[in-house]
């Protein structure tokens, strides 16, 4: 009772500070909102009781599945604590997170997941951006507080092409009542010809490929010191939840749609000190898509990134596609990114059918090695869509402090004629080597860029 009283208190005045601080100082400072928000961020305290899995093991199951829910619902039921995951390999599937519990792997611990999509019930998701039932993501939770996954140990989701990633599973599905279409495009018809919920069921042998973490309307959120491997589809995916925390993580996967951390329509989150080498953006940001996401109008706000590595990747950072409902206070800093497939450092994308406005993301002290395409890209017709009734709006990006070694343009904005749709860019005491292109910059739909003590290849820029 303590504790939880003393996160109350402590939630409330770091608030506090940052709703008493003037708008002037909040656009004069921004990192020092970032430390106020920082400080509204607390992680989760759970009591000193501790649940073995193996002790709720029955004789002669093949998975273990049963055995860490039973052990997370005893744990939860008995007012929280730690459920351990001991050292040695345990196959398991579905894996679903109550409220207080800490689910802490100790060092040496493997959990590999199933690949029988029979062994996966359905729950209530989203994928990319698009609201529907599917098969568990493999740890997954809804409407639960104070939750955590922590320790030294490892998550397998043992996705090949083989299974989850082969051909025929992924770019066909024929639905129970017939219907037929690549895993993506029967998604997209739900979305565009607006079907009902009870019609976005996906299961079985027709389901998609699942996240490997899903919180979906959590509060207080701990993921901390694990590493990720082989997962079906995203590796962490926060959703519609806040007050998270992810420190330490080793997230490596290379499958299709492997993006490293989406926080969708998320507010107070802090990424610090991960390791992030995946096949898709390593962080993305994302607040629903098209008519889904303006159904909630839920943006993704308060997003602290720092002390990260980025290797392999589309982006270091984006924000998108998926961005219908916005997204505002996004603070990269301390980070090293270099990859010949990092193809952009920063990337903001999303076109005239999504919408979105993109507001205060501030870049510093970010040093880049190797990019394939630009340190900041802008889509605003993603998908080549330059038409629609919801034109995208990006403004007051800032970029400080930043190095890189090789790319091919500094800022590459793929904009819409006529429609200055991004705007408020700066650069500011920052070097970049190696630009290939001799435009340096591309810059459609583009109003004041600015450029202060910058230098490219080697000469002054402006």
């Amino acid at each position: 009772m303590t504790s939880m009283y003393m996160i109350s208190v402590r939630k409330l005045i770091g608030w506090a500070a940052l709703l008493m601080m003037p708008a002037f100082v909040l656009a004069a400072n921004p990192w020092r909102q970032a430390k106020n928000v920082e400080k509204a961020i607390v992680t989760p305290v759970f009591p000193d009781r501790t649940f073995l899995v193996t002790d709720y093991y029955r004789t002669g199951d093949t998975l273990y599945t049963e055995a860490i829910n039973k052990a997370i619902v005893a744990c939860s039921t008995q007012g929280g604590g730690k459920v351990v995951v001991p050292k040695g390999e345990f196959k398991t599937a579905a894996i679903h997170m109550r409220s207080n519990v800490n689910l802490h792997l100790e060092e040496g611990a493997v959990l590999r997941f199933t690949t029988d999509r029979r062994q996966y019930p359905i729950v209530l998701t989203r994928i990319e951006g698009i609201d529907c039932y599917n098969l568990s993501p493999l740890i997954y939770a809804y409407g639960e507080k104070n939750i955590a996954v922590t320790g030294k140990g490892l998550l397998d989701g043992q996705a090949t092409f083989d299974n989850w990633l082969h051909p025929d599973w992924l770019w066909k599905i024929t639905l129970p009542d017939g219907t037929e279409g690549k895993e993506k495009d029967l998604l997209n018809r739900a979305l565009e010809q607006q079907w009902p919920m009870e019609k976005r069921v996906f299961e079985g042998k027709y389901g998609m490929r699942p996240q490997m973490i899903n919180f979906y309307k959590c509060k207080n959120i701990l993921l901390e010191d694990f590493e990720i491997n082989r997962s079906p589809f995203w590796l962490i995916h926060p959703l519609m939840s806040e007050n998270i925390t992810l420190r330490r993580l080793k997230l490596v996967s290379h499958g299709y749609n492997n993006d490293g951390c989406d926080p969708e329509s998320c507010r107070n989150v802090l990424i610090e000190d991960c390791f992030f080498d995946t096949g898709d953006d390593c962080i993305a940001i994302k607040s629903g898509k098209d008519d889904d996401g303006r159904r909630w109008m839920i943006p993704s706000e308060n997003i602290i990134v720092r002390r990260c590595q980025m290797r392999d990747g589309h982006a270091g950072v984006a924000i998108g596609s998926e961005i219908t409902g916005g997204c505002s206070n996004v603070w990269v800093e301390d980070c090293k990114m270099d990859s010949p497939h990092l193809n952009r450092i920063i990337r903001i994308k999303s076109n005239p059918n999504r919408g979105g406005e993109v507001q205060n993301v501030y870049v510093r002290n970010v040093e880049v090695g190797t990019c394939d395409l630009a340190i900041l890209g802008i889509e605003l017709n993603y998908w080549h869509v330059n038409e629609g009734r919801y034109y995208p709006y990006f403004h007051n990006i800032r970029f400080e402090n930043v190095t890189s070694k090789k790319s091919r343009f500094v800022l590459h904005v793929e904009g819409i004629e006529g429609r200055v749709q991004a705007r408020d860019i700066s650069f500011k005491n920052c070097r970049f080597e190696g630009v290939s292109d001799p435009a340096v910059c591309q810059l459609i739909g583009t109003g004041n860029v600015s450029y202060k003590n910058v230098t490219v290849n080697g000469k002054p820029w402006k």
